[in-house]
């Protein structure tokens, strides 16, 4: 149990001999090993299941079931498979980025050393057991809670509390798994493992998987839902009038099938594959994304929440400034700080940073005196000299009164006012000076100052660039740390954070939701937060409408990080932060963000023109439906012609999407699809049909004329399988496939020319949005006319979809048609004919004026 140790003492000396090999055996098959909470909670399995099982599949899983009842294997076997494409695509990507994610870990893997039968033996972290005696050294990794029982050393807990404070223990005090050992050595008792360890207990508040849905999902959902709602309702209205009317089993099967094809498969695999492309691209910059849709997510951040430790700054310090007192020259205090920071046993933070930055050489020691949170000081004795290092308020009760200290409160001050760390160097007034009384405690000499040295948390190199760029894309930045809000905001100050007013977490705890909501909108530095803390802050900024990313390091971040709709670790961070993290930082940099930012508005660009097309698409042929069979002029598609989508909607949208250009998130999204579609729909549709019908009509009466008629037999007999004389429906087959091909012809051609619309290449064209800078879109429409009029002339490929022969009537109808279409389409556009009629003027979201 935690907090159970007297039971885990075998004998008075189990500081220096440990556990046997048997009784260490014996404990692991007890179950007191060290295995483990799995940080991860995206197994292999989950990942297969939240991407087999989603909306969009399950959609395409019930419609195949659905063909499949009806005898269509073909279209049913197409349908699973877009969905099992969709499935494989966005599983293929999440566990690429686990296996690297798993592969980063293991090379951060570390040993332990563990005394078994009274010898060091070094293991991996999983053979320890409760009551293993572990020895620890600076850099170790904790793994195991429990208290000091020999020696004493200093801990980082930044990454389980976020304070950036080594902190001193000794015999007795407790050691946290997840901490970091940085000066000091000792010996600890593992007295909580595995499961109840507080890093695994931690990890195990954060297992629970949840995924936000993102703005385009939910608005591409809402599409969906809208479309399925109009298939079935057309499905019971023709099946309805089917059995009215005694349409055979195959007519039927025919009509669902071209119903089912309304449904937009292709926009669902469009999605999957540009996040899946984005995730890859942004990967490469530094940003692994470990869910898919986490690259557009991110597209929607204005608020980025910050730990400061390990994220702003590397977790390192690094020398400010050194200040000369009592009529020392700079140069001789640089030297003697180096050499006082080469001569230590265990090196801590301030010591490597001392070491790191300043001149000097390991001096030859008689006696040292390691620093403590008790003592607050340090202490190095040669045989001339004694040098004593720590906070001024604890030197200054032993500095002679000979020595000159004047001012020295004013100079600590103001350099503590800007949140640095000031330590006060003093030497020994009598030459080699004891640092210790008979009875072996540390005690201070009289003491003369020589200078002082103020060290500053090290910021990342790129952090200041990042902190502009990111306000430059009207991204605000709020820094949540465990550290004192002087500090914190000193440190924001210098990294470009505008107009500073640190405020302090303590205060939090008392304020309501709506008093904690001002107070977060008007602060950007908050200190002393606590975990809890954090995700509260985060779930302020929701309510407020903000799209929050959280970027975290530690084991105490987790919370926010599942908190925001965009959670952000750093690869050298927890275990823990990088797996509930959906990106994760593989260089360390806050400047991936930026890219990953773009490249997720490039994929909403394209997605938003993708599903244009899709909607278009689908409103048109449901209006051409229902028009064609209220006015009883056959069924106006087959499930053959359905295939021209190809040229019209398949193609098309997986090159603009790739060629989409970065753009601020539409927020009125819905609003603007309805805008486009809607016009282009129902002039489409209208042209369309009035084409259908006079075809229809017009091969209806030929075979009234005595002139024409045998050639008409001649040509339909070959497609409809009929024989005229003798089959009653040859006349109304023929003239339904006749029109078919016109009607397809017609709204083929159009879809494509509707791209002009939407990549204007001149202002001629630019009445829905801007002229496009991209001339590829014109070479794309050329490429599509080209390759439908080959699908069109060629006898197996208008076979194929289901086409009779080309003829010149149809072209006749067509292009005059198609001219007459492109101008009131380009009039409707311009002059937002659909705005007018249905009083959208007010309601924002209108595109960009042409």
């Amino acid at each position: 149990m935690p907090g159970a140790t007297r039971d885990l003492l075998p004998a008075p000396d189990a500081s220096t001999t440990g556990l046997t090999t048997a009784e260490a055996e014996a404990r692991r098959r007890r179950g007191e090993g060290n295995r483990a909470v799995s940080a991860s909670s995206r197994t292999y399995g989950r990942i297969l299941r939240t991407n087999v099982f989603n909306l969009y599949n399950s959609i395409l899983f019930v419609i195949g079931a659905a063909l499949l009842a009806l005898g269509r294997y073909g279209d049913a076997v197409i349908s699973v498979s877009i969905g099992l494409l969709n499935a494989v695509i966005s599983a293929v990507q999440e566990i690429r980025a686990k296996r690297q994610l798993d592969h980063l870990q293991v090379l951060g893997r570390s040993t332990v050393v563990v005394v078994r039968d009274g010898r060091d033996v070094e293991l991996v972290p999983e053979d320890l057991v409760r009551g293993d005696v572990v020895r620890v050294r600076p850099g170790d990794q904790l793994v195991v809670d429990g208290p000091v029982l020999e020696g004493a050393v200093e801990v980082d807990e930044s990454l389980l509390t976020g304070e950036s404070e080594a902190q001193a223990r000794g015999p007795g005090d407790d050691l946290l798994s997840g901490s970091q050992v940085v000066g000091g050595a000792g010996l600890q008792l593992a007295r909580d493992v595995g499961a109840a360890s507080y890093a695994s207990r931690l990890t195990t508040e954060a297992r629970s998987a949840t995924t936000d849905t993102t703005p385009l999902q939910h608005q591409v959902a809402f599409c969906v839902r809208l479309v399925m709602v109009v298939v079935v309702l057309m499905s019971g209205a023709i099946l309805l009038q089917a059995a009215l009317e005694g349409f055979t089993l195959v007519r039927v099967v025919q009509t669902a099938a071209v119903l089912s094809g309304l449904v937009p498969y292709g926009l669902f695999f469009l999605i999957v594959l540009a996040y899946t492309a984005g995730a890859v691209t942004s990967s490469r910059r530094g940003a692994l994304v470990q869910r898919v849709n986490a690259v557009e997510s991110v597209s929607n951040v204005d608020v980025v929440c910050t730990d400061k430790t390990g994220t702003l700054t590397t977790g390192r310090l690094t020398v400010d400034e050194v200040v000369a007192l009592d009529g020392h020259e700079a140069h001789e205090v640089e030297v003697a700080l180096g050499s006082l920071a080469r001569s230590t046993e265990a090196a801590n933070l301030t010591t490597t940073a001392l070491a790191a930055g300043l001149p000097g050489t390991a001096l030859p020691v008689v006696e040292v005196v390691p620093f403590s949170s008790v003592l607050r000081w340090s202490a190095v004795r040669t045989d001339e000299v004694t040098w004593v290092l720590g906070a001024p308020e604890a030197l200054v009760p032993a500095l002679a009164p000979t020595g000159d200290a004047s001012g020295l409160d004013e100079q600590v001050a103001a350099r503590t006012a800007q949140g640095l760390r000031v330590l006060l160097l003093a030497r020994s007034v009598e030459p080699a000076a004891g640092v210790r009384d008979a009875e072996g405690r540390a005690v201070l000499p009289a003491l003369e100052p020589w200078g002082l040295v103020a060290l500053a948390d090290e910021l990342r190199p790129d952090v200041p660039e990042t902190v502009a760029r990111l306000r430059d894309e009207g991204i605000a930045l709020k820094v949540l740390s465990g550290d004192d809000p002087g500090t914190v905001g000193a440190l924001a100050t210098r990294a470009g954070l505008p107009d500073v007013r640190p405020v302090h977490a303590g205060d939090l705890d008392r304020l309501d939701d709506t008093e904690l909501d001002a107070l977060v909108a008007g602060g950007s530095v908050f200190g002393r937060v606590a975990p809890e803390q954090k995700e509260r802050v985060v779930l302020s900024l929701r309510r407020q409408g903000r799209y929050v990313a959280m970027v975290g390091d530690g084991v105490n971040d987790a919370r926010a990080l599942k908190a925001a709709q965009v959670g952000v670790a750093m690869r050298s961070g927890s275990a823990v932060a990088r797996d509930v993290a959906d990106i994760v930082l593989t260089d360390d940099t806050l400047a991936a963000l930026v890219p990953a930012r773009r490249e997720g508005r490039r994929i909403i660009t394209g997605i938003a023109v993708s599903t244009q097309v899709f909607l278009t698409r689908v409103a048109t042929q449901a209006l051409i439906i229902v028009t064609v069979t209220m006015i009883g002029l056959g069924f106006p598609y087959s499930p053959a012609q359905t295939g021209l989508t190809l040229f019209t909607v398949g193609l098309p949208t997986i090159f603009l999407t790739a060629w989409a250009r970065p753009a601020e998130p539409d927020r009125h999204l819905l609003l603007d699809l309805a805008r486009f579609v809607l016009p282009a729909a129902v002039l489409t549709a209208g042209f369309a049909v009035a084409a259908y019908t006079f075809l229809y009509t017009t091969i209806t009466r030929g075979f009234d004329d005595p002139g024409i008629r045998d050639r008409l037999v001649t040509e339909f007999s070959r497609y409809t399988g009929l024989t005229y004389g003798v089959d009653a429906d040859f006349v109304p087959a023929a003239a339904t496939l006749g029109a078919q091909t016109g009607l397809s012809t017609f709204v083929s051609m159009a879809s494509i020319l509707l791209i002009l619309f939407l990549e204007p290449p001149a202002r001629v064209f630019a009445a829905w949005t801007r002229p496009s800078p991209d001339k590829r879109p014109v070479v794309l429409v050329v490429v599509l006319l080209a390759g439908l009029i080959t699908a069109l002339v060629v006898p197996t490929l208008h076979t194929y979809f289901g086409l009779t022969r080309p003829a010149g009537v149809v072209y006749e109808i067509a292009v005059p048609l198609l001219v007459a279409w492109f101008l009131a389409l380009g009039a409707a556009y311009r002059f937002r004919v659909m705005d007018r009629l249905l009083g959208l003027a007010g309601l924002g979201g209108t595109p960009e004026n042409p």
